[in-house]
């Protein structure tokens, strides 16, 4: 495990962070939001919500495990930017999406956008017990709470405008249907919560953790089919047949990481845990070159290998081999590091990984940094990996 360990915790900092780092945006603040696939910045990219909370809660989390002062130093930045610029001081909570100067474009407030700023605060007050960015973080969590949260169906809200009237959830439906309810959403807010507790554990905070992993078990969790279903109605019925390969490996080991976050010891809670993994680990998405495929609709495979889903997986069959001890789970870490060193990371002069590999192999031409694109799910394996093999 310790060659694994030093190879992985290399490439952190000498190849992701160092990456990111480049943007920072000392003349607007936070860093610049695009870095196209010919590795072009362009520092009048739009800036997003979600960005530049990944980028805190990044180098917050680096700082955390490595104690490298020059992740801190970005992580201050970050927090200047995001609660100066992103927050949105008159009525509350992250916008969607500003101008490269920090000025409101898109004022929709998300509750997944929200999820990520509890989740970057947290972080930050983790590792610099700054009461403001608890304070901050304490905030959205009860926007969330009180506006985001639907009591009679036991459900987060998605969309909202600036003054926090509902919306359609345009932002985060996709496959053709509009969503009221989705599974992507509650993995972030339960991660969001989950760090948030780790940081500052209260009662209600356990409380709401312990309603979410209910709601998994509950609703989410297809207990026949051991997939998460992914988008639903206001009532929780499922639009359409998805299984989204990354998500569930991804929601196996935060909702381990939430249980064992509140001591939680119901084990059909567990179980779910292993059953997700399994079922992923044991599917026709584990591909001949180890990679992992991104999803399926109804019959139809994308066989697309994304970055993100890459990185939680190796992350998910880790957590899954910890819990089972079956040496299978490191045979998938292996066959997922292995294909992303030589396939996802973009071995290019300057660049970091792509987006994604195409079904024939080749590079999706993407930008490798924006609004969705950030050091977050591939410095996260790296911090994961590096803590669970210490």
């Amino acid at each position: 495990m310790s060659k694994l360990k030093k190879e992985i915790e290399n490439h952190l900092v000498t190849h992701i962070l160092p990456f990111w780092m480049k943007l920072k945006d000392e003349q607007h603040g936070g860093f610049y939001g695009t870095v196209n696939y010919d590795l072009s910045v362009d520092k009048q990219g739009d800036k997003g919500g979600i960005q530049i909370s990944r980028f805190l809660w990044s180098f917050s989390a680096a700082y955390r495990v490595t104690k490298r002062q020059e992740y801190l130093e970005m992580a201050h930045h970050a927090y200047q930017f995001l609660v100066g610029k992103m927050y949105d001081h008159e009525h509350q909570g992250l916008y969607w999406l500003l101008d490269y100067k920090g000025a409101p474009k898109e004022t929709q407030k998300h509750v997944y956008t929200q999820s990520f700023g509890i989740y970057a605060l947290s972080e930050y007050y983790r590792v610099t017990k700054n009461e403001e960015a608890l304070q901050y973080a304490n905030n959205i969590f009860n926007l969330i709470e009180s506006l985001g949260f639907d009591k009679e169906y036991n459900a987060y809200k998605e969309e909202f405008d600036r003054k926090w009237n509902e919306l359609p959830n345009d932002k985060l439906s996709q496959n053709g249907v509009i969503a009221d309810i989705t599974t992507n959403t509650h993995l972030h807010v339960l991660e969001a919560y989950t760090n948030l507790y780790k940081a500052n554990p209260t009662d209600q905070m356990k409380e709401r953790l312990t309603n979410l992993i209910e709601i998994f078990y509950e609703k989410i969790f297809n207990k026949e089919t051991k997939y998460l279903r992914v988008f639903f109605d206001k009532k929780w019925n499922s639009l359409i047949e998805i299984k989204s390969f990354g998500h569930d490996i991804e929601a196996s080991w935060l909702i381990d990481d939430a249980i064992k976050a509140v001591g939680l010891t119901d084990e059909r809670y567990i179980q779910m845990v292993i059953d997700i993994a399994y079922n992923i680990g044991n599917s026709h998405a584990i591909l001949e070159d180890g990679s992992l495929a991104n999803e399926q609709v109804n019959d139809e495979m994308d066989l697309t290998r994304v970055w993100w889903v890459q990185a939680e997986a190796i992350v998910g069959f880790q957590n899954a081999y910890e819990r089972t001890k079956d040496d299978k789970f490191l045979t998938l870490v292996d066959g997922l590091w292995a294909y992303t060193k030589e396939h996802i990371v973009d071995h290019r002069e300057g660049g970091e990984w792509y987006w994604s590999i195409e079904a024939d192999g080749k590079p999706t031409e993407r930008a490798v940094g924006e609004p969705w694109k950030t050091p977050y799910h591939n410095a996260r394996f790296c911090l994961e990996m590096i803590e669970r093999m210490n």
